[in-house]
């Protein structure tokens, strides 16, 4: 396309002035000719009828002297530019405005006829063989008495007709030549603003699509191939951040596999050369089962998050207290929270508290942030699960006084693998990927989760689920 689009243009540019020319030289010059002669006809023709009325009439009656008619003619034939003639139904010439009188030479015109004119008042052609060049000839009847005496004719050659339809066709193709150059200007706007912007976006794909990804381009539009190209650069734009994605991901999976990994085959490899003593085996044994536990858990986390992200979050939403989903959360972490002299402080508001959502993912998403706070923070703490209402919606919010998070790692915390450097010395078994899952299931419900954090202080995540009413049937 790049290649045959600006000569396409041009073909039918040069097409297009060849059709015109063809148009102007071929249905203008006959249209043009037509419509001179049918003037002319009729211009002569109103003469003819004064002249048969006025001059013939008073001839045939009589009443006029043919020198003097002769003489009338002769001037009505400069001013006409054209011949006339008075000439019997027989077709003897009795006039002829271009000679003479001449009574002695009789001249006949053989075989006229007056009807030739076939219901009209002129006719095309040699007169009956008389002239030897294309003639206009009009006629109009002398009439006296109610009869036909005669008839007034005037020849004008139809050479003179086409020349001045060739004097209007020239000027039809000058103004059709300067229409021609002043459509350069369509081309010349085509090529600045359609096909100059169309190569360099065809140009930038073919680099995208050779893997540049980090090709740049400008084209200065506000229409539609402007809106065409910023799209273009923001889509290059993310794809190259999926693929530096793609390529922190498996650098994340492969480390984080990599480690539990080693360490089993380390433990396993000195059990059976004797490294470790078998009265040691057991408490070996156990570390390899932790960190099968972790692999198992990695796995898991990987295909939650492929689920949500190829079949979207498919939710089974019902009504349940969510009071009691924190409580029961907060039950099955008592073994962790004892381990660490952990105190939970449950601020629910009310003793029921109905919510429309997907039980089973909130309790994962719970349990996440819970989990998360209990691995933040310090022994013999205090961890707060506080419910509040405003404007239908319930808010929860699971508070910690931790380690907390850097505030250049806000933004950054629901990257996939993401862990920050203050929490990669404690967070010895997490996969980097709850908080993720917890984003991508809150998103779905359509509600949104933001966190508060001061580095040394504590975190606080907060996320809204719909509220329903207790007097709704």
């Amino acid at each position: 396309m790049r290649k045959t689009l600006y000569l396409k243009f041009i073909m039918a540019y040069i097409i297009f002035g060849v059709f015109g020319f063809i148009m102007v030289a071929t249905f203008a010059s006959s249209m043009t000719l037509e419509r001179l002669k049918r003037e002319k006809a009729e211009k002569l023709y109103e003469e003819a009828n004064l002249i048969a009325d006025k001059y013939a009439g008073d001839l045939y009656n009589n009443q006029i002297s043919l020198d003097t008619v002769k003489n009338q003619l002769d001037d009505l034939r400069v001013y006409l530019d054209s011949t006339i003639w008075i000439i019997n139904p027989s077709g003897r010439m009795v006039l002829d405005s271009s000679k003479p009188i001449d009574v002695n030479n009789e001249v006949v015109i053989e075989g006229f006829d007056p009807t030739v004119t076939a219901g009209s008042y002129y006719t095309v052609g040699d007169f009956f063989g008389y002239f030897s060049e294309e003639t206009l000839s009009v006629f109009a009847p002398i009439t006296a008495d109610y009869t036909v005496k005669g008839y007034v004719v005037i020849h004008t050659p139809m050479s003179k007709i086409q020349k001045s339809s060739e004097n209007l066709l020239a000027i039809s193709y000058i103004l059709l030549i300067l229409l021609f150059l002043l459509s350069l200007i369509i081309l010349i706007f085509f090529t600045e603003f359609v096909y100059v912007p169309l190569r360099k976006i065809t140009d930038a794909t073919e680099q995208y699509a050779a893997g540049n990804m980090g090709y740049e381009f400008s084209v200065d539009s506000d229409d539609e191939i402007g809106y065409l190209a910023a799209a273009l650069q923001f889509m290059a734009s993310e794809i190259a951040k999926t693929e530096d994605n793609q390529k922190k991901f498996v650098a994340n999976v492969s480390h984080d596999f990599r480690s539990p990994l080693t360490s089993i085959r380390g433990y396993l490899e000195a059990m059976l050369d004797g490294t470790i003593p078998p009265e040691m085996h057991e408490k070996y044994l156990g570390i390899v089962l932790n960190e099968t536990e972790r692999l198992t858990k990695l796995t898991n986390s990987l295909l939650t998050l492929n689920n949500l992200n190829v079949r979207g979050v498919v939710l089974e939403k019902s009504i349940f207290d969510i009071n009691e989903i924190i409580r029961g959360t907060a039950a099955s972490s008592e073994v962790q929270l004892r381990n660490k002299s952990i105190a939970l402080d449950l601020v629910l508001t009310g003793d029921e508290m109905l919510v429309e959502a997907d039980m089973g993912k909130i309790q994962q998403v719970l349990y996440n942030l819970l989990d998360n706070a209990i691995k933040f923070s310090h022994h013999n703490s205090v961890i707060k699960i506080e419910t509040t209402v405003k404007h239908q919606k319930v808010f929860v919010s699971v508070k910690d006084s931790g380690i907390g998070i850097p505030k250049d790692s806000l933004k950054l915390i629901w990257d996939r693998f993401y862990k920050t450097d203050l929490s990669r010395g404690k967070d010895k078994k997490g996969t980097g990927l709850g908080l993720s899952i917890t984003k991508e299931i809150i998103k779905a419900h359509g509600e949104n989760i933001n966190v508060i954090s001061t580095e040394g202080v504590g975190t606080e995540f907060i996320f809204s689920l719909p509220m329903v009413d207790v007097d709704e049937d």
